[in-house]
């Protein structure tokens, strides 16, 4: 029976006119860029190339792109960095851990962190929002688009709020990034966070953008790499892929995603023909076009997940960070979903490698599972 993965959310594979583009960096090109010799120039060359690549996707200038580690490291530099004990953090009630756990953890250090709400789509109201803002605000961050629901945040619209404030915006882009177009400007952020992984790059190395990096202090203190935002030796292998990556989604991004799009009308469109109770989380929302909650009415997420491992099928409850728990996801609670159909949703999320047959394939197995296996 061959492995249908639907679960890019988590991560994706690693596309392979990426590793193509990182080979050579592992074994010719494999210099320190800090080192002033041909080899150290050979992998700087390449870092900058895809600092390039990267500020070509989301339209901001190269100088304003940091490599990190991954996003989660992005998203705490911004919010350690910017922020001091009396200082007001707002974020939204479904920010993915990387963002909620540093603004928890800073809280307890005297900053006074605000949530706000979202709605059933798991949607923020931009104006919901101004109605927290005080003297004291001195950060808003709020994810492009959720790792969940797949809900696209109306980032934009806060951004034209803040516009006249001196109030910090950031984004974690971390789900949004070469899936639909993202554009700094267009957005109006200071800060928004990037994740290689999620974009067909490999693990560990994601990348943050800075409108103006002098608001921002960083976490550790070393050799002063990436003008000391992020010190220490680069990836230079990783960071090469995400420049490939970059280039890539630049290439065909409209296409694809709506080609992905097209994959999940036909999944929703034939899903009734498993005979069960279902509900698509956040339906009325705009949404990435790879992704949909689905919540299956009167079972659990780990006895369906239990169901797709036999059948060898790779999707998460909720979200990959609570795919062995029996609640609901923080996301999902936020969203006011009843415990009927929040504590039986499956996660699926497709992308470049996923084929209309592999959406039919998922269909046919899953039919199986309900009717077979939990029955």
């Amino acid at each position: 029976m061959k492995p249908l993965y639907f679960d890019y959310n988590a991560t994706t594979p690693v596309h392979k006119e990426v590793v193509q583009a990182m080979l050579p960096y592992f074994t010719e090109k494999f210099g320190n860029p800090g080192s002033g010799h041909m080899h150290g120039l050979e992998a700087r060359n390449g870092l900058e190339k895809a600092r390039e690549s990267l500020a070509g996707l989301i339209n901001s200038e190269p100088e304003q792109l940091y490599f990190t580690s991954c996003a989660t490291e992005a998203n705490n530099l911004v919010l350690s960095g910017t922020l001091r004990p009396g200082d007001e953090l707002i974020i939204s009630a479904v920010e993915h851990p990387s963002v909620s756990q540093p603004a928890a953890e800073l809280e307890k250090k005297g900053i006074i962190l605000k949530i706000a709400p979202v709605d059933h789509s798991g949607r923020i109201d931009p104006d919901q929002v101004r109605e927290l803002i005080t003297s004291k605000t001195r950060l808003v961050s709020v994810m492009l688009a959720n790792n969940e629901a797949g809900t696209i945040q109306p980032v934009a619209g806060l951004s034209a709020i803040l516009a006249s404030k001196d109030i910090l915006l950031h984004t974690d882009a971390a789900q949004a990034a070469g899936k639909i177009p993202v554009d700094v400007a267009k957005l109006g952020v200071d800060f928004l966070s990037v994740a290689g992984h999620k974009m067909y790059a490999p693990k560990g190395v994601g990348a943050l953008y800075a409108r103006k990096p002098d608001t921002l202090l960083p976490l550790l203190y070393g050799g002063g790499q990436e003008k000391g935002i992020k010190p220490g030796t680069e990836n230079v292998t990783h960071i090469v892929g995400l420049g490939r990556a970059a280039e890539l989604a630049a290439r065909d991004l409209e296409r694809e995603a709506g080609r992905q799009k097209q994959l999940g009308a036909r999944f929703l469109r034939k899903l009734p023909q498993t005979g069960t109770d279902f509900v698509l989380h956040a339906e009325d929302a705009s949404r990435l076009p790879g992704t949909m909650s689905i919540g299956f009415g009167g079972y659990r997420a780990a006895d369906i997940l239990s169901g797709m491992v036999a059948c060898s099928l790779s999707a998460s409850a909720g979200a990959a960070c609570h795919g062995d728990t029996q609640e609901m996801s923080q996301v999902l609670k936020a969203m006011g979903v009843k415990p009927h159909y929040g504590l039986g949703t499956i996660r699926f999320s497709w992308g470049r490698m996923t084929s209309e047959e592999d959406i039919d394939e998922l269909l046919h197995r899953l039919e199986y599972i309900f009717h077979s296996f939990l029955s």
